[in-house]
């Protein structure tokens, strides 16, 4: 097993910008296909043409019941998988510029079709992203014959291209997307110890392709101990 770690340096006060933040809006839907990230994607897109333009925008996927430190996902059985939610509680998250809140909000009202399953758009909240130095993204997209130190490799790359110092990183649990153009595997992953800036870049850019659909997007994480927990399956690994 590899690992990549740094230890601390001294960190510094950091304003957060409010010029993106995620958008959580209630839903009403009783089920959701477990796989519905490339068409809650297309239903957000023909609901909002400008979002698969704006460059820092995201889709986060709709999960269910939450457990500990997030949303789970039911074991995947097959094809035909899907999630139940709470009326009470169901939420879809979008990331957007600060000048583009107003637009997203005109959801509220609209009915998505989503794989055949209608989602009624509800009241939103505004949440600001987090400088927390913890962060986590459920589905990152592995390129094709990449392995798992190949993966882990590309990602610290592509942070440190955003001037991000990489100190501390976890892959964990595996799934697997049918996309038009065949399926997509993703692995999930934990960076810590950033500083409050890095962890807003990280925020903002996201790592890897897909961010409309849910891929590479990060989000808050009280700590490294509970992503060990998050299923026997998980697996960690580090780049030199």
């Amino acid at each position: 097993m590899s690992l990549f770690w740094q230890e601390d340096d001294d960190k510094y006060e950091f304003q957060l910008p409010d010029t993106i933040v995620d958008l959580s809006f209630k839903i009403e839907c009783k089920q959701i296909a477990l796989d519905h990230a490339h068409d809650l994607s297309m239903a957000l897109a023909s609901a909002l043409p400008w979002l698969m333009d704006e460059d820092d925008t995201g889709v986060h996927l709709i999960h269910g019941a939450s457990s500990g430190n997030g949303w789970v996902r039911p074991e995947e059985k097959g094809e035909d998988d899907f999630i139940y939610l709470s009326q009470r509680r169901a939420r879809m998250q979008l990331r957007v510029p600060k000048e583009r809140i107003a637009d997203a909000q005109k959801l509220k009202g609209q009915t998505l079709d989503v794989g055949g399953n209608r989602v009624l758009v509800g009241e939103s909240q505004i949440k600001p992203l987090t400088t927390l130095g913890t962060l986590f993204s459920r589905y990152i997209q592995v390129e094709q014959n990449e392995t798992e130190d190949q993966f882990l490799d590309r990602i610290v790359k592509e942070m440190r291209s955003h001037d991000i110092a990489v100190k501390k990183v976890l892959c964990g649990i595996d799934h697997e997307f049918r996309l038009p153009e065949g399926k997509v595997k993703t692995i999930s992953v934990m960076v810590a110890d950033l500083d409050p800036k890095d962890a807003f870049t990280l925020q903002r850019k996201g790592i890897g392709k897909g961010r409309k659909m849910g891929f590479g997007l990060f989000i808050p994480h009280k700590g490294i101990k509970p992503v060990g927990d998050m299923s026997e399956k998980s697996h960690f690994s580090g780049a030199e």
